[in-house]
């Protein structure tokens, strides 16, 4: 019975580092913004950012959207992970947009 103890907490205790790690690991890839777009970019992610304003169900105010050749970017801080979701929908959504590149954040 002792060494199925030990065998038991030495499992427990190697499996630990890896639980543990996985809790702290955050994300550190980053996201190249287009900060200068083209008319064609401009007036696509101006239909992403109306279409994100229109929306009556959740606060999308905090969402800064740009675009290049059919990618959008959207980066900022929303209140859920459903905003977030509803977010890249309605991005998705756009006629034009090709691709979604979402950088958003969930405010804790």
């Amino acid at each position: 019975m002792k060494i199925f103890a030990r065998l038991m907490l030495t499992a427990a205790l190697s499996v630990l580092p890896f639980v543990v790690g996985c809790q702290t690991m955050g994300s550190t890839t980053t996201v190249d913004v287009p900060t200068v777009e083209s008319p064609q970019d401009q007036a696509l992610s101006k239909s992403v950012h109306n279409r994100l304003l229109a929306d009556k169900k959740l606060d999308l105010t905090g969402i800064s959207v740009a675009s290049k050749s059919g990618t959008v970017y959207l980066s900022g801080v929303v209140k859920s992970l459903d905003a977030r979701q509803q977010a890249i929908k309605i991005a998705w959504e756009v006629p034009g947009v090709q691709s979604v590149v979402n950088s958003l954040e969930v405010q804790r």
